[in-house]
């Protein structure tokens, strides 16, 4: 399966220590999945973020998930 939204994911050592940003502003995936995490809505995300598109919103998600199905992270067993 292809994301043609992971185009919008930029990695680039000079911008926010080579995190993954949007479109090479400095804006890290992280921060955006962070902020959903912690209950944020797509749109409130937007407002704290004029530069961002909805559609950057969706890129952070795809390489998200992307990036988990590519590495096993160890859960404590509850």
């Amino acid at each position: 399966m292809q994301f043609p939204q992971l185009e919008r994911i930029t990695i680039d050592p000079r911008v926010m220590g080579g995190k993954p940003c949007i479109r090479g502003i400095r804006i890290t995936v992280g921060t955006i999945t962070g902020l959903l995490a912690a209950g944020e809505t797509v749109d409130s995300v937007l407002d704290l973020y004029p530069s961002l598109e909805r559609e950057d919103v969706y890129a952070a998600l795809a390489y998200a998930s992307w990036r988990m199905e590519e590495q096993d992270m160890p859960l404590k067993a509850s």
